[in-house]
């Protein structure tokens, strides 16, 4: 059994994983800023919520169509190559929206296909990276790198929304341009990290078998099973991210600044939630910590979906976002310490549709649901949703709800 106790930053011992989450981060902070500005140009373009939704689904649907491509790539061919290449790509797809702009296109489809192109590449970034992380560290030290890992991410959603409302406040080409020049970084960035020993499965003659791989051994570990499936339809059902821009402009009157502002909340939240984790982890009852968390999830939800009082807006999403980074990291911990590295980019594939499901599918379901009953309704109706199914996981799953300590297998 590996130590899971966490040195505050016994993963930074090691040069390579520093250069990976400075990549990381740089290349989340650069999708937050892309996010913030498709998301106000479009509807700024449109005034329709449901193509708030297209611009999550469009997102989401290469991870979903390509997922027994896209984890079985990550375990047969260099992880740092892939994650390089991606970052390369998403960069492009950044300069071609701000030639767009330049254009003065008048229309969303243009920026639909590209985010096709950049959700494609987030579908093979995913595995990769997530499975190259465990690499880079050892085992002692694995838990800390996934605390850390995490929130770089969430570091990335503090700074790169409110980055993102203040570029495109200035102009959308500002605000891409500057997500280029930061992706073009971390493509460096990634290529100087020396490739580290990986368990390939490179011997195996392509089957279907060794494509669900990931799933066959999600399938039978019950509490992975469990703790990513809770995630999956606790988000799907209560996500409200999709609708920010609908509040921003319409109910709290904030402007791309205030968007910014209210994407940035749930990242503040984790951030302080995820200070706490590195210097007190949890030691007991991690299971029933979590379902206890999701719940409190979607009354948050429902308590920002009533509000038209910014600061209580704000307070919501700050909680919403405090509360989930409890079941990010017992997620992300028992994933990654129970799964074998010659699968762990299949598992990891999976993993990332599931979280893309919960997201980007969340988005568009939140879409739909404000076209045809109304921001407002939707975001509440999602919150009591998620309440529901943290209550439903708590029988569905008594593994889960009986794991005790954040341990793995070797």
């Amino acid at each position: 059994m590996p130590d899971l106790s966490l040195s505050r930053a016994g993963a930074f011992r090691h040069g390579g994983f520093a250069r990976y989450w400075l990549a990381r981060f740089l290349g989340s902070f650069s999708a937050q800023i892309i996010g913030v500005s498709v998301g106000w140009q479009v509807y700024d373009l449109t005034r329709d919520p449901f193509d708030l939704g297209i611009v999550g689904l469009v997102q989401f649907l290469p991870a979903f169509l390509l997922v027994l491509v896209t984890g079985a790539v990550a375990d047969r061919f260099n992880r740092v190559r892939i994650m390089a290449l991606c970052l390369a790509g998403e960069a492009l797809c950044a300069l071609a929206l701000m030639l767009f702009g330049l254009w003065g296109s008048q229309t969303a489809v243009p920026i639909f296909i590209t985010l096709v192109a950049f959700g494609t590449l987030r579908a093979f970034f995913g595995p990769a990276q997530q499975s190259l992380m465990p690499n880079l560290v050892p085992a002692e030290d694995l838990a800390s790198a996934i605390a850390w890992s995490t929130s770089s991410w969430q570091i990335a959603t503090v700074i790169g929304p409110v980055a993102g409302g203040l570029l495109y406040g200035l102009s959308a080409n500002t605000a891409y341009g500057t997500a280029l020049v930061l992706l073009g970084f971390a493509t460096f960035l990634t290529i100087t990290i020396a490739p580290p020993p990986q368990l390939k499965t490179a011997k195996e003659k392509p089957s279907f078998e060794t494509l669900v791989a990931g799933f066959r051994y999600i399938w039978h570990e019950k509490i992975v099973l469990g703790a990513i499936s809770l995630d999956l339809f606790a988000m799907l059902l209560g996500g409200a991210t999709a609708l920010l821009p609908v509040y921003a402009r319409d109910i709290l009157d904030v402007g791309p600044w205030g968007l910014g502002m209210l994407r940035a909340a749930p990242g503040i939240g984790a951030i302080v939630v995820a200070a706490i984790l590195l210097r007190h982890p949890i030691k007991d009852h991690a299971g029933a910590v979590m379902f206890a968390c999701v719940a409190l999830v979607g009354a948050c939800i429902a308590l920002f979906g009533a509000s038209t009082a910014v600061w209580l807006s704000i307070l919501a999403l700050a909680l919403f976002g405090g509360l989930d980074m409890v079941s990010v990291y017992v997620r992300e911990t028992l994933i990654q310490l129970w799964t074998p590295d010659a699968v762990r980019g299949r598992v990891n594939a999976v993993n990332q549709v599931f979280v893309g499901a919960s997201n980007e599918l969340g988005e568009f379901r939140a879409g739909i649901s404000a076209g045809l009953i109304g921001a407002v309704p939707a975001v509440i109706f999602g919150g009591i949703a998620t309440i529901a199914v943290a209550g439903l996981w708590w029988y569905w799953f008594p593994e889960l709800r009986k794991v005790r300590h954040l341990s793995g297998r070797v």
